[in-house]
């Protein structure tokens, strides 16, 4: 029993210093290869943003990811990890060999999380911010009024998408969508210079649109300044939204040369903003494409989406060019687009209460739209 006992020690003693020994060699060549000193394109192309920005961002996050450990991961390493990996939607493991990082996969998924909720603690409210205030409204107005699809009154556009998830243990029937995928439906309202507003990723993939629109604090908040006088100001949406004082949608099946023609080609050009929103957002952080799969729980994946969305806007900000690659990566997510583009179901009132009110308003709002846009067009509803 002593030769066994110290047998099996011996093979446990040369397994812990083979695994002493892989830390070191990872150590070495990490510390040996600094990614700040990449060409300014190659680390855009690793990590979608500048140098410098990444040090900003470190700067801000630091707090959050220093380790009391003297041989824990520094927050420069961790936060370079997590950008690659939303940036690439590479595997933990593929990530963790790449011989720029030099982790092991292990300290990858550890490096995702901290990170990932430090930017939902620390910079998501800071850069998507829906605007609240009467100034901050006009700006808004202002801006979709001056864009190359404008229309008129609006302060943002809404729709969903879907982003893949690995099924979840539990209530997995709830994130199945209409492709039979699992999935949470993300809802995103987006500005004309397709800076995010309001990101909502909460919801799996089999609720539709307009439920997630109905229980959205962005709708009460329309409906509080509608009802305490503003008037004129709406965002717009697609027909699987609610027609409502504050939510302007098209009017589909109208021939040519009607003004209900007229006014659903204006508002659905106006509102393409959010489905180019989308496809930069897929294709700059790949993690999100339709091709991947986020491989966490739902509430992981939507704090995933959130922080994509927030670089996504520190993007905008900074001005930041597209990548040279990036018109075939939008290529490759034109399938998303074109699988989620198809017709929703219609919207049961019943969801939010008795709507007939706001509803013959927003019916009164519409009609008034076109006859100042479009009076010189016929009136669809009197064709026979």
């Amino acid at each position: 029993m002593a030769l066994a006992y110290l047998a099996w020690e011996q093979i446990f003693l040369e397994e812990r210093v083979l695994i002493i020994g892989r830390r070191l060699e990872r150590r070495i060549l990490r510390d040996g290869h600094n990614p700040f000193e990449l060409p300014n394109d190659e680390f855009m192309g690793a990590f979608r943003l500048s140098q410098q920005l990444v040090i900003n961002i470190i700067d801000a996050l630091r707090t959050s990811l220093q380790h009391k450990r003297t041989s824990g991961l520094s927050p420069e390493l961790q936060v370079l990890v997590c950008l690659h990996f939303y940036a690439q939607g590479s595997y933990q493991k593929g990530l963790g060999g790449n011989s720029i990082l030099n982790i092991s996969q292990p300290s990858v998924s550890r490096c995702i999380h901290y990170v990932t909720e430090a930017i939902n603690q620390r910079l998501l409210r800071k850069w998507i911010k829906f605007p609240m205030t009467g100034a901050e409204r006009q700006r808004a107005r202002e801006n979709f009024a001056h864009a190359p699809q404008s229309f008129e009154g609006t302060i943002g556009a809404i729709d969903c998408t879907y982003i893949h998830i690995l099924a979840p243990r539990q209530h997995e029937e709830a994130y199945v969508n209409h492709h039979g995928k699992h999935s949470l439906n993300v809802q995103a309202i987006v500005n004309s210079k397709l800076q995010v507003l309001n990101i909502n990723a909460r919801y799996p993939g089999a609720r539709n649109d307009s439920y997630i629109w109905s229980m959205s604090p962005v709708r009460r908040g329309m409906e509080y300044h509608y009802n305490n006088g503003e008037r004129q100001t709406w965002l717009i949406g697609d027909a699987g939204y609610p027609l409502e004082p504050w939510l302007m949608t098209p009017l589909p099946h109208y021939p040519e040369g009607t003004r209900q023609f007229e006014y659903t080609k204006k508002i659905c050009k106006a509102r393409n903003v959010v489905e180019r929103f989308f496809g930069v957002l897929k294709s700059m952080w790949r993690c999100l494409s339709y091709q991947r799969v986020l491989m966490y729980s739902p509430d992981m994946a939507g704090k995933i989406v959130n922080a994509c969305a927030t670089l996504h806007n520190i993007r905008i900000h900074c001005n930041l060019p597209t990548l040279e690659d990036f018109d075939v990566i939008d290529q490759e997510n034109n399938q998303d687009e074109l699988l989620e583009n198809q017709p929703e179901p219609e919207f049961d009132p019943a969801l939010i209460g008795n709507e007939r009110g706001p509803r013959a308003i927003a019916q009164r709002i519409q009609k008034q739209l076109m006859l100042e846009q479009f009076g010189n067009h016929r009136d669809g509803n009197n064709d026979q």
